[in-house]
């Protein structure tokens, strides 16, 4: 996607240079995706304290009422956590890196999925689609504020501009998902704005703290139970703690000052960011790797390419 215009739309780079075919797609090695190594997404999703900002994100989902209930009834979250956020990673890794093909058939197959779900209101017992626009821009807008407000607050070198871009540019996986890209906010102060509109409506009722409680402690195989011991507590604090002040008073657990949240997350960005990148990408299912070896080595995320 061109970082300084409407996103393209569907087709229209599957369409360049079909000479050739790559990874099973019937679409051409060079096809550089719905988004290009010129997009801010391209660099900034190399970073690994997306991870963070993914868990940010599920703590403020929680906070709309249909929306977490829709997660409660119709995922298995509880019995298979790493399951859901890999999934989630890979969708995320396809639509950013890979084809326009692949990226396009991802979106088709959430929204196939979504077709079919329904949940019940729990104040009003009224069942409903879990894909209602409201709903899916809720989740939407949560997920992009997350990413964008910890890839600043850790120190990932994005100016004004580049964040506003990265979030215009994200109207573009909120069409994959269903929705109307120009009822999607474009830039912070509109996703500030959006905010302002939906906190009335938002709450940490029962299924919030049970995400709340999961995120603390989530369920792992056996041999896992070290490593979370050790390194998720850590993750789930910060994320926690990356939340708006309006969130943490909301779910009524406090936090630690903001000046010591924005440390304590620059500190870990400094310490992930030491790990080299060709390590981290090794994460299955490499989706940087794979679209790397598309497009050449020029086209591997790098922070130092991003236009001012």
């Amino acid at each position: 996607m061109s970082p300084r215009s409407a996103p393209a739309r569907p087709g229209d780079r599957a369409r360049h240079d079909r000479t050739a075919t790559g990874y099973g797609t019937g679409v051409s090695v060079r096809d550089p995706g719905l988004f290009t190594p010129a997009s801010v997404t391209w660099q900034a999703h190399g970073d690994p304290m997306m991870w963070v900002a993914g868990i940010r994100a599920l703590y403020l989902q929680a906070l709309h009422p249909r929306a977490v209930r829709a997660v409660i009834e119709n995922s298995d979250f509880r019995e298979d956590a790493w399951g859901r956020l890999r999934r989630t990673a890979d969708f995320v890794g396809t639509t950013t890196y890979g084809t326009t093909e692949a990226a396009e058939r991802a979106g088709a197959r959430v929204r196939r999925i979504h077709d079919t779900l329904r949940a019940t209101d729990p104040d009003t017992g009224r069942t409903y689609r879990i894909d209602e626009p409201e709903l899916l821009l809720w989740v939407h807008c949560a997920e992009i504020d997350s990413y964008v407000h910890v890839l600043c607050r850790s120190g990932y070198p994005l100016s004004d501009a580049l964040a506003d871009r990265y979030v215009a540019e994200h109207r573009e996986s909120a069409r994959l998902v269903g929705l109307d890209p120009a009822g999607v906010p474009g830039s912070r102060a509109e996703l500030a704005a959006y905010f302002a509109s939906v906190r009335p409506s938002l709450a940490a009722g029962a299924d919030a703290r049970e995400i709340d409680d999961f995120l603390r402690r989530p369920g792992v195989h056996p041999l896992l139970l070290p490593a979370r011991a050790l390194l998720w507590p850590h993750v789930a604090r910060l994320a926690y703690a990356a939340l708006p002040p309006w969130a943490h008073a909301l779910y009524g657990r406090p936090a630690p000052p903001p000046a010591t949240v924005t440390r304590r997350l620059r500190l870990t960005g400094a310490a992930l960011r030491t790990v080299p990148a060709r390590v981290r990408w090794q994460l299955p299912p490499k989706h940087i790797l794979r679209a790397t070896a598309r497009l050449g080595p020029g086209s591997r995320p790098d922070p130092r390419r991003l236009e001012p």
